[in-house]
């Protein structure tokens, strides 16, 4: 392959192209850096760290649990313990009681399996639940 005045004037012009992109490439950083949205804030929060266990002891699995403040009726939070038996949920920060519960059927005139946490501030806060039968 010979050299020719054409073929001289395409890798000149290529590397002109090449030399403008490594030029403006700082530019361009800079600039996708600003437009980037901002993280949000981080928002607090205390944990309600359980484990529901069965009569033998041993952890339980699918077991519906419901979590409402003390003083209210409905509950703002509904879940099942996972393969390990727990359950988690956050919520608010601050002083607070709230009451969990296991939402089985029990023989008539049973309660069911509650237990009563009290949450000072940002923290996490472990309750156990045992089941009867």
């Amino acid at each position: 392959m010979a050299i020719t005045p054409e073929r001289c004037r395409r890798w000149n012009s290529l590397a002109l192209v090449l030399v403008a992109l490594i030029a403006l490439l700082p530019v361009v950083s800079v600039a996708a850096g600003q437009g980037a949205p901002q993280k949000k804030p981080r928002k607090d929060y205390a944990l309600i760290f359980g484990t529901v266990f069965g009569p033998d002891g041993r952890s339980r699995y699918g077991v519906p649990v419901k979590i409402r403040r003390a003083g209210q009726k409905k509950a703002f939070w509904e879940g099942y313990s996972d393969h390990a038996g727990e359950f988690a949920a956050r919520v608010p920060p601050g002083a607070a009681d709230y009451v969990v519960w296991a939402d089985i059927k029990t023989k008539k005139g049973e309660p069911k399996p509650e237990a009563r946490v009290h949450v000072d501030n940002d923290e996490r806060v472990d309750v156990g639940l045992h089941l009867k039968e």
